[in-house]
């Protein structure tokens, strides 16, 4: 059995000693913010690239780049692995075409490479759970054939729940018309939405004040793993910028359902750059997305 690493994009969200830890490949997303690009090597700190979207500016973002993935997927080769790349969903982003055909081009270049590029249909930490979860099945000593067996059968069962504290940044992404982002604002409707099967971004209701739309990613999470055979022995939460209430949605959920295992983490600005400031996202596995 040759060995494999696991790479994936910095949309994974993942913290930065866990990548360390289980020696994960990253891919850098770029993002521009009031002129100038943050990616590989040149990145703000999450808290300040949310203050500065608190004050106003308005990031726009970038796909991988395809010879940064060459670089970074030749040099894993080079060090005799074979990769499994787990990408941010086709559905929101370009990167997964990207390291798709780059990699069908080294395998091509290459006699005895093998790359195999995963859609994972996820965003965020969502992405990083189907990560963690390969990189159980790894530590436990599968192959690499077998881990993807086990992520293309089991990803859609990775649910997504997320609401935002400004919808807005919505309507900039074209996920809300204007008049729902300005009407929503002023009678201070919070917005309940989720990653569906092709791995999109979809409303699935509206809550009426903050604290009951937090419990409201809670109830939807009561449902989804009520008739679910598998188990869920972390949950990750992701944030922009507002810890406090990912905890309030940790905590609810040590309280009802006594899960007690947690990974949370800052939404990346790739992502943030859309969601902006306030936004929890939950994710879990589930009977269904």
């Amino acid at each position: 059995m040759n060995k494999y690493i696991i790479t994936t994009d910095t949309t994974c969200d993942l913290p930065e000693d866990y990548v360390q830890q289980h020696n994960i490949g990253v891919l850098p997303l770029y993002y521009n913010m009031n002129g100038t690009v943050y990616g590989e090597g040149n990145v703000l700190e999450p808290k300040t690239f949310y203050d500065i979207m608190r004050g106003g500016a308005m990031p726009t973002t970038m796909a991988v780049n395809p010879d940064i993935a060459r670089k970074v997927f030749t040099r894993f080769l080079d060090e005799g692995y074979d990769i499994l790349h787990i990408a941010f969903s086709s559905a929101l982003s370009g990167s997964c075409s990207v390291a798709g055909t780059v990699a069908r081009e080294l395998c091509d270049e290459r006699a005895n490479a093998k790359i195999i590029v995963i859609d994972s249909l996820c965003a965020s930490l969502g992405e990083g759970l189907l990560i963690h979860k390969a990189v159980m099945l790894q530590e436990a000593g599968k192959t690499l054939e077998e881990t993807v067996e086990w992520l293309e059968a089991n990803k859609l069962n990775l649910c997504h729940m997320f609401t935002v504290d400004d919808l807005h940044h919505l309507h900039r992404g074209g996920r809300v018309s204007k008049a729902t982002a300005i009407i929503g604002t002023l009678i201070n409707v919070k917005p309940v939405l989720h990653v569906d099967n092709e791995g999109r971004l979809i409303p699935l209701n509206n809550v009426r004040g903050r604290k009951k739309a937090l419990i409201s990613l809670v109830d939807t999470m009561g449902e989804k793993i009520k008739n679910y055979s598998g188990t869920n022995d972390i949950i990750f939460i992701s944030h922009g910028d507002c810890l406090e209430d990912a905890q309030f949605v940790a905590d609810q959920i040590k309280e009802r359902f006594g899960i007690n295992n947690f990974l949370i983490s800052y939404v990346s600005p790739t992502i943030g750059a859309h969601s902006g400031p306030g936004t929890v996202a939950l994710f879990f596995m589930g009977s269904q997305r």
